[in-house]
């Protein structure tokens, strides 16, 4: 026997096919604020509308309530008076089917109408979105610690941003994990919908729905007991609900048999994210939080300076103010390199484009979504305006290198939770498809504009090198890919650290290897490609 449980919802099943553009990037979040107005400017009018039908109702009952009041009095005499006949007859008839129009809500209608009008102009977010939003925030969850009961009740890493989560909100988080099977999550934020629903006393979420999901989960972790005692409880308040009566039976038999193997069902492929490393996975987490992995050792050996990259007549004027943030691989970051007129004309060129990011399938080349990656992004070509002409030439400064066929300038924007585990920006040797329709080689640096500060989170960091580079609106980040051999370093796999909280806009400029052979000649040599671990 095995325990009956909650069938995916149909509407579920169905919005799966539908894909999320909402929660992907924070500046389509802007936009549903504007849809949210329109909504209550709605909703204002249709309760004004109803207002005024009530009302008008409320009157005819009273002129209905006075003429029977005074009928009552004296039935005989009253009905031997003609005009009141003929008024009791015309009460029932005429007078009642405008009643019972007024009854049947008009305005209802024209409300659907005109919201139907709207969502032909308006973004409105999918049911995928609420399952990208509810795991964005679980994600930051895990990744800075965050105690259940604090997010519960807005606050980040300490900070009060917002108002509580209701049981409710509570209750959907849970929901939602439960959908990608996540019952860890599922327990936690069930448990904390059950403690806001006592506080609340509110029938919004009822109890035993809070129950059932929080005794199953409790099972499928393995603690029978508790889960035992849970769907108890929820029996009490139902008494005759088939499921629970179901699952207590198998639940009472397990524990009699002593069976702690529970059949583990795998992950969602809509909110699972990349099997990682879990040392790996580990230091990113921590790296994403701040802690320090650098030896005082490496870091007392880095530098600043200013720099004119090998006397490059654009910068013996004015000189780069260079940071290092790693020697080897050298990683280094350019302060206030990009001016923030140049950061609104980039960003208002891209957003009108910008799509959901994709990552490129290292088996066939294309390019798909991920759930380990969730951004926005659009390309900007040199030629489409000065200020994109005149970052390439910086890049040009910056690396000494061509831009001649670098990729064009990528801009990019973090949604709820935003993120990008950690990858290789240069292509492996067995990914053979990739880039191959450009027929420049691979990515042999990579330069990385940060467009916004981030309060919290949306570092970049390189695990296996303890490098953690904080969004500084205005620097740039540098780093090269590849050996001088053309063998890719595998030291400079990195990762985007979930937005915690703002919005995080970069861009990068992608250089290959192609035009770069006297700028960076080949040294066959140094051809031995270095361990990640290392």
């Amino acid at each position: 026997m095995h325990p009956v449980w909650v069938a995916l919802p149909l509407w579920l099943a169905l919005c799966t096919s539908l894909r999320a553009e909402v929660y992907t990037a924070l500046s389509e979040l802007e936009e549903l604020l504007e849809t949210e107005s329109v909504l209550l400017r709605t909703l204002h009018q249709y309760i004004t509308d109803q207002e005024h039908r009530i009302a008008i109702l409320k009157k005819h009952a009273e002129d209905y309530e006075k003429e029977h009041s005074i009928a009552a009095r004296d039935v005989t005499n009253y009905l031997s008076n003609p005009i009141n006949d003929y008024l009791l007859v015309k009460r029932l008839t005429s007078d009642w089917h405008k009643t019972e129009k007024l009854m049947q809500d008009p305005y209802y209608d024209a409300a659907m109408q005109n919201l139907t009008q709207y969502r032909e102009l308006l973004k409105f977010p999918t049911d995928e979105d609420l399952t990208g939003a509810a795991t964005a925030l679980i994600r930051l969850q895990d990744t800075y610690k965050l105690d259940t009961a604090s997010v519960a009740r807005g606050e980040l890493n300490g900070i009060q941003y917002s108002t509580q989560l209701s049981a409710g909100d509570c209750f959907e988080l849970g929901r939602q994990s439960y959908n990608g099977y996540d019952f860890y999550h599922t327990e936690l934020w069930m448990s904390e919908a059950l403690k806001r629903h006592e506080q609340e006393r509110s029938n919004s979420t009822v109890r035993w729905e809070i129950l059932e999901y929080l005794a199953y989960s409790t099972f499928m972790q393995g603690n029978l007991k508790k889960a035992i005692d849970l769907t108890t409880e929820l029996l009490a308040i139902l008494p005759n609900h088939e499921r629970a009566l179901g699952n207590l039976a198998y639940y009472e038999a397990a524990l009699k048999n002593g069976t702690t193997e529970i059949e583990k069902k795998e992950p969602s492929p809509k909110v699972a994210s990349t099997m990682l490393d879990p040392e790996e996975r580990d230091r990113y987490h921590m790296l994403c939080r701040n802690e320090n992995l650098m030896s005082i050792e490496l870091s007392s050996q880095l530098r600043c300076r200013y720099t004119h990259n090998n006397k490059n007549p654009l910068l013996l004027i004015a000189p780069l103010k260079e940071e290092e943030a790693y020697l080897s691989p050298r990683i280094v970051l350019y302060r206030d390199v990009l001016y923030d007129n140049e950061i609104e004309t980039i960003k208002r060129m891209a957003q009108p484009r910008l799509k959901r990011a994709t990552v490129q399938n290292y088996k066939t080349g294309e390019l798909e979504f991920a759930d380990y990656r969730i951004s926005k992004s659009a390309w900007l070509k040199e030629d489409e305006d000065v200020v994109v002409s005149n970052v390439a030439k910086r890049v040009e400064s910056m690396t000494g290198l061509s831009v001649e066929t670098a990729e064009e300038l990528q801009v990019v924007n973090y949604g709820v939770g935003g993120h990008y585990d950690p990858h290789y920006d240069f292509a492996r040797s067995e990914e053979t498809n990739a880039f191959k329709s450009l027929g420049t080689g691979n990515r042999i640096a990579t330069v990385l504009f940060y467009m916004s500060d981030v309060p919290q989170g949306g570092s970049t960091v390189f695990p296996w090198l303890g490098v953690a580079l904080q969004p500084v609106k205005g620097t740039a980040a540098v780093w090269f890919n590849l050996f001088p051999s053309g063998n890719g370093d595998l030291r400079t796999r990195h990762a985007a650290c979930p937005v915690l909280q703002g919005s995080k806009w970069v861009c990068n400029k992608w250089l290959h290897e192609a035009g770069q052979e006297f700028k960076r000649p080949c040294d066959p040599k140094e051809n031995v490609e270095q361990t990640s671990s290392q």
